[in-house]
């Protein structure tokens, strides 16, 4: 796998996962910079599963960070657009809508539960390798994405906004 299309694959997960351009960017680079220390030190097996490991770990650790400065953000989160390069035609401009609504529909997930469910149902990784990713067992981590699924289903927030505090927003 060149680097390019391991930077592309990675910048996909970390986005996905974080919701935001700068925050992904900045996640692919240190795995990218872990990737590189490690390779010069050891033969990598496979680099995809490699950066997918890192940079799910970092990730999860940046969305464990950044829960504190959302909790105390007023109204409801929203992920920044990754716009295309070019004009955006209809089918582009539905495509991001709809990219938009899956990462909003993403934040009602824990972190773990994200990457599970990113690294299942999105990446179509094995139960097996997931587990070695997250560091959960098999039947955990089977949990973490049936978790995932029905909070998806339900739609249902992560985190609650009091009126109290909606009303202070205003």
């Amino acid at each position: 796998m060149h680097e390019e299309e391991l930077r592309r694959t990675g910048s996909s997960l970390a986005y996905r996962m974080l919701g935001r351009v700068a925050d992904a960017e900045d996640v692919v680079q240190e795995g990218l910079l872990r990737f590189h220390q490690a390779e010069a030190k050891e033969e990598i097996a496979s680099p995809g599963a490699f950066l997918t490991t890192v940079v799910t770990r970092l990730s999860i650790d940046q969305l464990r960070s950044a829960r504190v400065g959302r909790e105390q953000h007023y109204g409801p989160w929203l992920p920044e657009p990754l716009l295309p390069e070019a004009a955006a035609d209809a089918a582009t401009q539905a495509e991001t809508a709809d990219s938009l609504a899956f990462l909003v529909l993403l934040e009602t997930l824990a972190p773990i539960e994200r990457a599970v469910f990113l690294l299942r149902d999105v990446f179509d990784l094995g139960y097996d390798e997931i587990a070695a990713i997250v560091g959960k067992s098999e039947a955990n981590r089977r949990q973490l994405a049936t978790r995932g699924r029905r909070h998806v289903d339900e739609r249902r927030p992560r985190l609650e906004t009091s009126r109290a505090s909606l009303r202070q927003a205003t």
